[in-house]
């Protein structure tokens, strides 16, 4: 089953049983994010993509310049192991890994939660790949890809039990748009996906032919 259709299945079930006027809420702060221009601010196809250096799952630190020295990478955000979407996506990843590695290709995913958390979403789904995390958004920042979860829907989340800063660490409420890249070694973005609502996600198969045009 693809990712696309997990989604949309996903989608179905929230609109069956969620609140009208949370969903409301919900579409009107996505359609705020998108209005507001965000996603042209995000580094784009063949610009690159600034270095990074990042604690993995584990507590080791992971270079974007070392993951590039064995080839080419997806790097991928990600909001939270709380994100159903985000959870979909990461899992779609996972069963393509073999591919992406047969294609000498890296995956690694970023989040904003702490260690801890991104040790427990890594474990839940288990991934074979590294999740680095960013604390505090910080190198999402950077990168003009990050955004506070609006205060109106803070207590919508948490009706769900979804508590943001038990994950991103007090007052800690900035989150990543929905972003993929693959990177070609010279650092250049080969391929960009970027997107203000956090229900659209690439198809991670879509990847793969990416990474097939930068073997050498």
């Amino acid at each position: 089953m693809s990712l696309q259709t997990e989604i949309a299945d996903y989608i179905a079930s929230f609109v069956a049983k969620a609140p009208l006027e949370v969903q409301q809420l919900m579409k009107q702060a996505t359609k705020n994010l998108a209005e507001s221009g965000i996603a042209a601010n995000a580094p784009q196809q063949g610009q690159q993509l600034p270095a990074f250096t990042l604690p993995n799952q584990n507590g080791d630190s992971v270079s974007l310049a070392e993951l590039l020295k064995q080839g080419p990478a997806i790097v991928t955000f990600y909001r939270g192991g709380w994100c159903p979407y985000c959870n979909l996506e990461l899992r779609a990843y996972q069963q393509i890994l073999p591919q992406i590695k047969a294609l000498g290709a890296n995956l690694v995913a970023i989040t904003p939660e702490l260690p801890d958390a991104s040790l427990s979403t890594t474990e839940k789904n288990e991934l074979e790949f590294q999740v680095l995390s960013d604390e505090n958004a910080e190198y999402a920042k950077s990168l003009g890809i990050v955004f506070a979860l609006p205060e109106e829907l803070r207590p919508i989340y948490s009706s769900f039990g979804i508590e943001v800063e038990q994950h991103n660490g007090a007052g800690q409420f900035n989150l990543p748009l929905a972003v993929t890249y693959v990177i070609a070694q010279d650092g250049s973005i080969a391929s960009a996906f970027v997107d203000p609502d956090y229900t659209k996600r690439q198809e991670p198969s879509d990847l793969l032919p990416v990474l097939e045009s930068l073997k050498n």
